[in-house]
């Protein structure tokens, strides 16, 4: 047996639950540690005995787990930017009278609970910062964007039904 293949049995399963343990994918878990393996085997010549063989392989297995995770994202955003669906312009004609419905909706509101929605919403408040600009309580806050909600439901029910 040689030393390489020494290497990959003293140290194939624990570069594999390693690897499991940044993935949690069986699968990806058994290519990455191929992988690393592959790499090892490409770059033996630059091990120099600085740290254990165990440390190295699992350098290279972080490195190659973040290479997948990096192809994966680049993946997902070519597949949204391609498909169709997400940009059409009847979708996004829609989407956009859908906020125009919503916003007539919320505006004809009676105060407060038009404003705490808007403040809630639009500027990202949290409950505490709406209920010191109202000079109310932060559950108070809470409670009325409760119900401003449901009146906004009822209404756009309304509308709708």
């Amino acid at each position: 047996m040689g030393e390489l293949e020494e290497i990959y049995y003293k140290y194939a399963d624990d570069i594999f639950r390693y690897v499991m343990v940044l993935c949690r994918d069986r699968d990806v878990a058994e290519e990455l540690t191929q992988e690393t393996f592959y790499q090892a085997v490409r770059s033996i010549d630059r091990f120099n005995g600085e740290c254990k063989m165990s440390v190295w392989l699992c350098q290279i297995a972080k490195h190659s787990y973040y290479k997948y995770v990096d192809k994966k994202k680049k993946q997902q955003e070519a597949y949204s930017h391609d498909n169709p669906m997400h940009h059409s312009p009847e979708t996004e004609v829609l989407q956009s009278e859908e906020k125009v419905a919503l916003y007539r909706c919320i505006h004809a509101l009676d105060e407060p609970y038009k404003e705490v929605l808007l403040l809630r919403m639009l500027a990202g408040l949290s409950f505490r910062e709406i209920g010191e600009i109202q000079r109310r309580t932060e559950n108070w806050a809470r409670v009325t964007f409760y119900r401003a909600k449901l009146k906004l439901k009822e209404r756009s029910s309304d509308v709708n039904g």
